[in-house]
């Protein structure tokens, strides 16, 4: 396994593989990041994973210092599970310069998570484009917890043209249907027993769009009173379209239910996918 540091000694390496998958990450790497990795590495001679905090993506009050940063685990891990390139950059390699060129995605990053969280999909989608460019990958892999940020992601490969397949990948629970996440770890351990709720909830959401309830905005209310019964602070929870995160219409059968709430000072998110029948 190769661990590098610059974009030039990146594309030096990768110039001696025929095509290359991709997995971009944090860092901080748990079982749901290693899913991401076995998904890629049939997929090409070449497997890249990318470990870098970026700064863009968070907003003035949010986690960014302190961020879990856990570079040897990563390293371990990613040798591990097979990787052959480890693409470590500090921040000057990706920004140089101040990023005044940046990636605007559509509405979709005002409304859900963009309401709650402005400009984090512009941070988002404009490091991804970078990083494109500098793995350029065949496919890239990227886990369905987040689902808006894949959408906007699979929505600006295909409006750039880039030739890249954005292949997504399940969420990955604990045994308690927690969806695993790095922030997981700052829940103390009565907010870890309570967390799974947020996953019970948005099932309960489900069965009852498939037994045939279309109240949804009674189903979303019913669901964040639920929440704050139990000392959450919802941001949302919202039924909408799987292809695009909008209101869902009479016609519509692929649909997801997306929810952001806080527990103590963490910031959860989760998502479940509801197919009806016509």
């Amino acid at each position: 396994m190769d661990v590098i540091h610059s974009v030039a000694d990146l594309r030096e390496r990768l110039q001696r593989e025929p095509n290359n998958v991709f997995v971009p990450t944090m860092g901080n790497l748990h079982a749901g990041h290693i899913q991401l990795i076995s998904i890629a590495k049939p997929r090409a001679s070449c497997t890249v994973v990318s470990i870098f905090v970026n700064r863009l993506q968070f907003g003035p009050q949010e986690d960014f210092e302190r961020y879990p940063r856990t570079r040897e685990s990563d390293f371990a891990q990613c040798r591990a599970a097979g990787v052959d390139v480890v693409f470590v950059p500090e921040e000057r390699e990706i920004y140089p310069e101040r990023q005044t060129f940046v990636v605007e995605p559509s509405d979709l990053q005002h409304i859900l998570e963009g309401e709650a969280r402005p400009k984090h999909f512009s941070g988002v989608a404009t490091v991804v484009l970078k990083l494109f460019n500098m793995v350029r990958p065949h496919s890239a892999i990227f886990g369905k917890k987040d689902y808006q940020q894949y959408i906007v992601l699979r929505d600006m490969v295909r409006q750039f043209a880039l030739p890249i397949e954005i292949i997504p990948a399940e969420t990955v629970r604990a045994h308690d249907g927690l969806a695993l996440s790095s922030r997981n770890q700052y829940l103390s351990p009565p907010h870890r027993a309570e967390a799974p709720r947020l996953y019970r909830v948005l099932c309960a959401m489900r069965d009852e769009l498939v037994r045939g309830s279309r109240d949804i905005q009674r189903l979303e209310l019913d669901g964040m009173a639920e929440l704050a019964r139990h000392g959450w602070r919802p941001d949302y929870i919202a039924v909408r379209r799987q292809a695009d995160l909008q209101a869902v219409t009479a016609h519509d059968l692929r649909l997801v239910i997306v929810t952001a709430a806080r527990l103590g000072g963490t910031r959860l998110i989760d998502n479940i996918e509801v197919e009806l029948q016509d």
